[in-house]
């Protein structure tokens, strides 16, 4: 007879080892494009990430670290590598808890397990473990260095952990694991939240045990006292009791006069000191339920404390000190996430609800030198009553969130939205496309890995229709819809035969998927796909998917009369459900050998010449950024500079201090200048008669706070204005010139003053900062811009930039009117060929997604920016090895041909490449055609990428004329006739 123990736990590790390998083999091999860059860099030096922080994940990553003994290139190798163990581990418990659920189902008794309930039981846990092993978005997160791989792992061993306590007899053995798990909910709080959506559902299998005669009611009380649990743990325990402390603080310091952190040293006290008598009440009085409570609450704030080290981080300066949680406050803040400001949950106003009322609200504190001083106040806006709803789910005010919604509601322009219209938003895509697509996408296939990709179910897999670029896509992954129509199996029969189980089980699912999307009211577009956040649901249909191998052994052995033979039977049946995951996967999951998130970075600082000052924007610009320079120590003497930071304070002195090899920033302007609170806006109120101002001579009356610049305000607090929206700075052209920092044959662009035109009404608080660096700079220390941050300043300062690689130097100088852009022909030219780095780029077994795709896409671009501006200078050779360069570091084998090469296509032709020309428009055009034949015959709305394929056809047509490809331009034309079904040539891009 088996042994059920040893052959569960046997089989549990076996299918651990195997989900590690692949996670393992196909681990990215250094830092990922969006916050693991980020993560790896704070946890390499325990810094501080972004709000709310992850403590716990930052110290045990730090130790995975060490692994790369003393290697820095390896160290993100590692990191990632501990994503893969964990996830490894959440497979485990996923299979150890399909097996404890598949035990309730059959009503095997502990002990009394037959051969074929084993067999059974381990060929359910297996396929179910696998699937959820080959899951799309899952595998996304097993191979870098994010904080949900972590996350997951806590998630899956406390509903482990749930699971074993529910089937122990003993109550001290059943206090002991639910403090255990108290523990590692507390612990989890320090990775990510997420695990915290579960109470609710785990309440029930309390319930359940406890309760041997449950009815709707009680299940309901149960639900009820779940979430009471999570909201005691989110809103009380995490950011509640700092709150608590902090207002403790502010009484102590401002009110009586005591030392900082008297006031954080009595809360403590008292509240450490009523536990600990709470504690011995409950042993003095015997009662063991409110023990328990204690003590689980206890241990959820030792595990809760591992974010004591934000705050030390914080005060030790590290370089990455995000919001500079210092002190109570400061920390409260971080806890909040109050620079992401507030999504409205059960009350709010629809986006074109008009603000009628503004109200001071409660004042901000911040730190000064003997108190904490008030230095704004909170905003309390009343919004038109007729424009508010419950449930809002279209609130946002943003212009571009407001053209989204009324394009996805048909709304015309001033008609105003009604709740059925807030409903349909709700369902359609808040539930629809940014839940229920990311769920059929992990159980049924995935079009492509293009932005917005709809799922592909059954039918789709003998559709032949689909476009080249489509099918050769590596994401175009389809599983015959097999892992869903299995979970749905296994979902009716676990309700049918355990309908206690089921009722957890869905919990689960609903709790971290539909209500979790109902939590976050994800706004009408997002930066990037977020079906990662959803991997909660998708591992409790996981469940389902290994219950519905139980179902088939069940049906099986009902014709056999042999349970055995029916559990090998039903596995050998439902086993091509992971293995067709697993093969379709593979390819689009294997990160091994890409490093071009790491390269672009460096290569955006090797663009830049020593002690420089660069500016970016977004994420992707900016934390791959951060890990080259903390962790493999690449340039450290470029001061990398947010530009949205830039309108903190904190980030503002962060730029006062040295930091590794870069020397400290100049500003004229004082902390009381830029204070939380103080100049966050600066509105433009241009005076008669002043057509432009000095910025110098602004910046000094700014800095004196002159009445001057004020203006008069309803709240309190001093409101400063901007009299003209030229802010000039003047030049010594001899002093420029003694420092060599104009190229020669640049010298005559050189002007004597600099026009800081203000693009808009106001200037942030970040843009006041950034003229004023440029202005004390004086052009000491190059200053650059990346596109991001160039677009993204309040100045325009388009005409005073230089490109020299793949950012843009601020200089003296004015770009004449027939030029595109100005280029250091010469810098930029040594940079690319010389520092520029495209590793793995020119593979094409290697998967690129579309961030990998976007950023080859700016250095083509930006190759052929260079390329022109050689060709105008007449340097043939040196622009022929620059297009070279192009075609081999990025060929279209590897990642397709874009924009950028069929705007290369004309100075291609240029330089005598024809064959390369024409490879390019045969190639592009090819796909435009099918894609814009594609989209016709769906009836799909024409997107971004269907335009660009569109205007590349029109661009192409003149140019084959021009050098006599009349053939192929008549092609082209005739296929855009035959979709668009009239003529549709002429029209060209800008190459730009």
């Amino acid at each position: 007879m088996l042994n059920y123990n040893k052959v569960n736990n046997l089989t549990g590790w076996i299918v651990f080892f195997f989900a590690t390998l692949v996670y393992v083999l196909t681990v990215e091999d250094t830092a990922s494009f969006w916050d693991p860059g980020e993560f790896i860099a704070v946890a390499y030096k325990l810094q501080v990430p972004h709000p709310p922080g992850a403590p716990f994940f930052l110290l045990v990553y730090r130790m995975f670290s060490f692994f790369a003994f003393g290697n820095e290139l390896q160290v993100a190798y590692w990191m990632n590598i501990a994503s893969a163990l964990f996830s490894g581990f959440t497979i485990l418990f996923l299979f150890w808890s399909i097996t404890l659920f598949g035990k309730k189902l059959f009503k095997v008794e502990m002990g009394q397990e037959s051969k074929g309930h084993t067999i059974a039981l381990m060929g359910a846990g297996i396929v179910g473990a696998l699937a959820y092993t080959f899951s799309d978005s899952f595998w996304f997160s097993a191979v870098e260095a994010e904080v949900y791989a972590m996350s997951s792992f806590f998630t899956a061993i406390v509903i482990w952990a749930f699971l074993k306590w529910d089937v122990i007899t003993d109550p001290r053995e059943e206090n002991r694991w639910m403090i255990f798990i108290a523990y590692l909910v507390g612990l989890s709080i320090g990775v990510h939240l997420l695990n915290l959506v579960t109470l609710p559902a785990l309440a029930l299998i309390y319930y359940f045990k406890k309760y041997p005669n449950p009815n709707l009611k009680g299940a309901f009380y149960a639900l009820v006292l779940g979430g009471v649990a999570l909201i005691i743990i989110n809103n009380i325990i995490i950011p509640g009791l700092p709150s608590i402390a902090g207002s403790v603080e502010i009484f102590f310091v401002n009110s009586l006069g005591l030392p900082f952190g008297s006031g954080i040293i009595v809360f403590s006290a008292l509240f450490i000191g009523a536990l600990i008598w709470a504690m011995f009440f409950s042993i003095r009085e015997k009662k063991v339920l409110l023990n328990t409570i204690l003590l689980s609450l206890t241990f959820i704030l030792i595990g809760y404390g591992s974010y004591a080290m934000i705050v030390i981080r914080a005060n030790a300066d590290t370089v990455i000190n995000e919001n500079n949680p210092k002190d109570v406050l400061s920390f409260v803040s971080y806890l909040k996430r109050e620079q992401y400001g507030d999504r409205p949950l059960l009350h709010g106003r629809y986006f074109t609800a008009d603000i009628i009322d503004q109200e001071e609200g409660a004042p901000i504190y911040v730190k000064s030198e003997n108190k904490y001083e008030i230095v704004d106040y909170q905003i309390n806006s009343t919004y038109d009553p007729e424009h508010t709803t419950i449930l809002p789910r279209i609130y946002s005010t943003q212009d571009r969130h407001r053209q989204i919604y009324r394009a996805k509601l048909g709304l015309r322009e001033g008609e105003k939205p009604s709740f059925s219209d807030n409903i349909y938003f709700m369902f359609s895509h808040q539930l629809g496309h940014m839940y229920w697509r990311y769920f059929m996408w992990n159980f049924s296939g995935r079009e492509s890995d293009f932005s917005d990709a709809p799922w592909l179910g059954f039918w789709d897999a003998f559709d032949d229709t689909y476009p080249d670029y489509i099918q050769d896509n590596k994401a175009h992954n389809n599983y015959l819809m097999l892992p869903f129509i299995l979970g749905i199996i296994g979902l009716i029969f676990q309700a049918k035969k355990d309908p206690k189980s089921f009722y957890v089980t869905l919990m689960l699912f609903l709790m971290m998927g539909a209500v979790l999307v109902l939590y976050l009211n994800s706004p009408p577009v997002e930066p990037r796909e977020r079906d990662y956040i959803y991997v909660g649901s998708f591992y409790a249909f996981a469940i389902w998917i290994g219950i519905g191998v139980m179902a088939l052994t069940h049906w099986i052995a009902k014709l056999n009369k042999n349970f055995a033979v029916a559990g090998i039977i039903a596995t050998m049946i439902a086993f091509p459900v992971p293995a067709i995951m697993g093969i379709q996967n593979w390819n689009d999951h294997d990160r091994s050998d890409r490093f071009f998130s790491v390269d672009s970075a460096r290569n955006f600082l090797a663009s830049c010449e020593p002690n420089a000052i660069l500016f970016t924007g977004g994420d992707n610009d900016t934390f791959p950024l951060w890990y080259v320079q903390e962790v493999e120590g690449f340039r450290t003497d470029v001061r990398v500079i947010v530009l949205s930071y830039f309108d903190t304070d904190w980030y503002v002195d962060q730029m006062r201090r040295p930091v590794n090899e870069s020397p400290a920033i100049d500003f004229t302007l004082e902390p009381r200048n830029y204070r939380k609170g103080t100049n966050d806006v600066l509105y433009v109120s241009e005076r008669p008669g002043l057509d432009a101002i000095s910025a110098r001579e602004y910046l000094k009356l700014l800095k004196n706070e002159s009445d001057l610049l004020k203006l008069r305000s309803s709240f309190k607090g001093t409101l400063f204005s901007v009299p003209s929206k030229n802010l000039i700075l003047d030049v010594n052209k001899d002093e420029v010139r003694a420092k060599g920092v104009i190229p020669e044959h640049m010298e005559d662009l050189m002007v004597d003053q600099l026009n800081m035109r203000v693009k808009g009404n106001y200037v942030t608080k970040g843009g006041m900062m950034l003229m004023d660096m440029i202005v004390t700079n004086n052009w000491e220390r190059p200053i650059y811009f990346n596109n991001t941050s160039l677009a993204s300043i309040g100045f325009d300062l388009s005409d005073h930039v230089v490109m020299e690689g793949l950012t843009y130097r601020l200089l003296p100088v004015k770009k004449p009117e027939y030029v595109e852009e100005l280029v250091n022909t010469d810098k930029a030219y040594d940079n690319v060929m010389n520092d520029f780095a495209f590793r793995g780029m020119n593979n094409p077994d290697n998967y690129f997604d579309d961030e990998f795709r976007r950023f080859t896409s700016n250095h083509r671009s930006a190759l052929n920016s260079l390329t022109i501006a050689l060709l105008e200078e007449n340097q043939t050779e040196k622009a022929r090895d620059i297009q070279m360069l192009s075609l081999e570091a990025f060929p279209h084998e590897a990642i397709p041909y874009d924009l950028a090469n069929g705007q290369a296509v004309p100075l291609l032709f240029e330089l005598g490449e024809d064959d390369w020309a024409m490879d390019i428009i045969e190639k592009i055009s090819h796909r435009s055609v099918q894609m814009l034949q594609f989209y016709t015959e769906r009836d799909r709305a024409i997107d971004r990428e269907a335009m660009i394929a569109g205007e590349m056809l029109k661009y192409f047509i003149p140019l084959l004329k021009e050098r006599g490809y009349d053939e192929m331009a008549t092609q082209i034309q005739n296929d855009m006739d035959r979709i668009f079904g009239q003529s549709s040539g002429g029209n060209q891009l800008q190459r730009r």
